[in-house]
């Protein structure tokens, strides 16, 4: 039995990580901020600090199963209730049934969830493990951070799964590989988490409980979540401030888990949030917080992962960008936003999709295709390509384009790698 509540009231965090005293005691009954979460209630899978004594200790005797970074932000997720209603690593029912249908089995009561969250594990020491056994799952680094009880094992098609969940099986796109990459055997059952990973970015890594007392103690009813594992560009702060006039506050919420090579590493990404926040917001309208999952890249269904979620860390609305989660050109521009929009029902959040964003200079402001009636050649617009060369030249953008401080920010970073 977990002692860490399954509806989270408003805490903070001790310096190891574990519920404050304050969480662990407070009752199922405790205050939401806005929104429920994703299937009612918060499910947290963190032990209180007396149990995880006793769990690291009861760890130490059993065969260990390592996982990679990846899976171990998953399990992080599962422990602060970014993943409610999930007790663990998916069952072979759920499992099939995400990959089919978007939903999760009957012991989840069939409720919306678009990605496969496994555990994997190599077939010659899964099918050692027994039902009902309990294993210590370990990191990268062989650190022991959680009990799992073994409900069973089973063989993924990790073809079919790559086509279901990112509409392709082709190698070159990067959430493809990962997938294929990785062991056909996974094992599931209920994790008991006694020892999160060593936090990036402490200050900023809250959760979903305390992103919501938050929100409450600022009054906010409504709340948009913006997904990012960029900078924030002129364009995304414009998004951001049209998403401000219509509710109580911002949660700035960039990904800091697994992203591919290329992307803006996340510590430099951070200081750039820092000084955009820092000159252009108003302070007691947006919160800055790092959401700890890893990248999929999985297009349209990933964007209702990031809409779940952070309906989970109490959003009610949610910023739904061209390409959102997109990679490579797999995905249509607006293919997220129309899955989104389609089942906004049921992720219950209320979707703020954007077209893509520019500064045009006949309009002498910021717009998009809706509300600006001139030709592209009055457009700011760069590609990706042509700004990482301009920064790894030293070479500010146009000011249309990034802030100079956000430019600064990413020039000083190339330099020094």
């Amino acid at each position: 039995m977990l002692s860490a509540n399954e509806s989270g009231p408003p805490a903070t965090r001790s310096a190891a990580g574990a519920p404050s005293p304050a969480l662990a005691q407070q009752g199922a009954g405790g205050p939401l901020g806005p929104g429920r979460p994703h299937g009612g209630r918060l499910v947290e899978r963190l032990l209180s600090p007396e149990e995880a004594a006793d769990a690291a200790g009861r760890a130490l005797e059993l065969r260990a199963l390592p996982c990679d970074s990846r899976t171990l932000s998953d399990l992080e997720m599962l422990a602060i209730g970014a993943f409610s209603p999930l007790t663990g690593f998916l069952h072979h029912e759920d499992y099939a049934s995400v990959l089919q249908r978007m939903h999760l089995g009957p012991a989840y009561g069939g409720i919306l969830w678009p990605l496969p969250v496994v555990l994997p594990a190599d077939p010659e020491v899964a099918r050692d493990l027994r039902d009902g056994e309990d294993i210590a799952l370990a990191g990268p680094d062989g650190s022991l951070h959680a009990l799992l009880t073994v409900e069973g094992v089973y063989l993924r098609d990790l073809e079919a799964e790559a086509q279901a969940v990112y509409g392709t099986a082709d190698p070159s796109h990067p959430g493809v590989a990962i997938t294929l990459a990785q062991p056909r055997a996974a094992v599931s059952g209920p994790v008991r988490v006694f020892r999160l990973p060593e936090p990036a970015f402490p200050q900023y890594r809250l959760t979903p409980a305390e992103t919501r007392a938050v929100f409450a103690e600022r009054g906010w009813r409504t709340v948009a979540g913006f997904q990012t594992r960029n900078p924030v560009h002129r364009a995304h702060e414009y998004i951001q401030k049209c998403a401000l006039e219509i509710v109580d506050g911002l949660l700035l919420h960039p990904l800091v888990g697994d992203t591919k090579s290329d992307d803006v590493p996340a510590a430099t990404r951070m200081h750039s949030y820092e000084v955009l926040f820092a000159g252009y917001y108003p302070r007691q309208r947006v919160l800055l917080a790092v959401f700890p999952a890893a990248m999929r890249y999985a297009g349209p269904r990933e964007a209702v992962f990031h809409a779940i979620c952070r309906k989970n860390y109490g959003c009610t609305h949610f910023i739904v960008g061209r390409d959102h989660a997109g990679v490579g050109g797999f995905y249509g521009p607006f293919d997220a936003q129309d899955l989104v929009l389609q089942l906004a029902p049921e992720i219950g959040v209320t979707p703020l999709p954007f077209q893509n964003a520019f500064y045009c200079n006949r309009c002498g402001s910021m717009a998009t295709e809706k509300t600006c009636p001139h030709g592209e050649e009055h457009h700011v617009s760069l590609s990706g390509t042509r700004v990482r060369e301009m920064l790894r030249q030293g070479q500010t953008p146009p000011p249309e384009f990034s802030r100079p401080e956000v430019a600064r920010v990413l020039i000083e970073a190339m330099r020094e790698h």
